[in-house]
């Protein structure tokens, strides 16, 4: 099969650090690519794929040092090279929320749109019922909530490549661990309190966005003045399974409808439990019990750190692999992308008819 895969362009493919939507892409495409399928990405040229890359800018926004530059435009001019190029494909998967629709709206059932982002925004609705013919895919089925009536054509959770991330079978740090991004919905604080109450170190390994520096210097920075607190800063996937391998527990106590998590089964790669809070997608991707804990409270998950260090590892390693490896997630998109070339093909007949 033909297949484009259309990445945002604000981060390398895959992120040299924080990033989650550039990643799944990368992972996706190289997946495709290993089983057989004619994949062309097109990505920032700074993107590492086994995909035919073609280059939609110099290098990723983020990673670019010119102070002064265009989203949009960047978005724009790789859009106006898919447009240009889309009879070469057999599907047209897409990365970029709902940007392409007004230029696609001729052929949208020769595409996939998978949206990697919170739903529960107040322009939302109104588009989605204007461009009510394009096929999307969601990454966990709570992520669908607020738009219920769209045009969904299945869920497809995300993936990590088998070798990404190693299993570690015995943890040697003995400190719960919390990745991601500083913010209040993320909520690092409550990360705090509850290795504080469970008496056991707590490493933060997070980046910081700008918009989120005034929370940061007024509400965490005065956390970290506790010895048993260390905050690491943004890290790259090297660093990654060493930081989750040796944790007794990832600590995941989010305070938002989280569409996926993808640092929940980061850590399952490695073996390493997850305590998360009931919020989002956390049933669907914790299985409560084997791989993790879900909880409701602080209470709970103080509770929670003693039962998951007992947690068989090895088990939780093979849920991942079954259930969130880069190829259970190529095989999902693939089911889809025949469902889209069965429906392209009718609607080609219609037309011709």
């Amino acid at each position: 099969m033909r297949i484009a895969q259309i990445a945002p362009l604000c981060e390398a493919v895959p992120p040299r650090l924080y990033g989650g939507t550039e990643r799944i892409v990368a992972y996706l495409a190289d997946a495709l690519v290993a089983v057989g399928h004619d994949v062309t990405l097109f990505a920032a040229a700074d993107a590492r794929t086994h995909a035919t890359l073609v280059p939609g800018r110099d290098q990723a926004i983020r990673l670019d040092p010119e102070p002064l530059k265009s989203e949009v435009a960047a978005h724009l001019s790789m859009l106006h090279e898919v447009r240009r190029r889309r009879h070469e494909f057999d599907v047209l998967h897409f990365h970029i929320d709902l940007m392409h629709f007004p230029l696609f709206e001729d052929c949208p059932e020769r595409t996939l749109t998978t949206l990697h982002g919170r739903l529960d925004l107040k322009d939302l609705p109104d588009t989605y019922r204007r461009w009510p013919h394009f096929p999307l895919v969601s990454i966990s089925d709570h992520q669908r909530r607020p738009l219920r009536f769209a045009n969904w054509a299945g869920t497809v959770y995300h993936g990590l490549p088998d070798t990404l991330l190693p299993f570690a079978p015995q943890p040697q740090g003995g400190y719960l661990a919390f990745l991601g991004r500083i913010s209040p919905e993320k909520r690092p604080d409550r990360a705090i309190a509850i290795a504080r109450s469970a008496g056991l170190p707590l490493k933060i390994a997070a980046k910081i966005d700008q918009a989120d520096r005034a929370y940061f210097h007024d509400e965490i920075k005065p956390l970290l003045v506790d010895p048993n607190v260390e905050f690491i800063g943004e890290i790259g996937d090297r660093e990654k399974s060493a930081f989750l391998g040796n944790a007794t527990a990832l600590l995941f106590p989010i305070d938002w409808p989280e569409p996926f998590g993808l640092v929940m089964i980061e850590a399952m790669a490695c073996g390493t439990p997850v305590i998360a809070w009931n919020c989002g997608s956390v049933p669907e991707v914790v299985d409560d019990g084997v791989t993790g804990r879900v909880v409701t409270s602080e209470e709970e998950a103080i509770a929670a750190v003693g039962e998951v260090a007992g947690y068989d590892r090895r088990r939780i390693r093979e849920v991942f692999e079954r259930r969130f490896s880069a190829g259970a997630m190529a095989a999902g998109y693939e089911a889809l992308y025949l469902r889209v070339q069965g429906e392209a093909g009718s609607a080609a007949r219609r037309r011709m008819a």
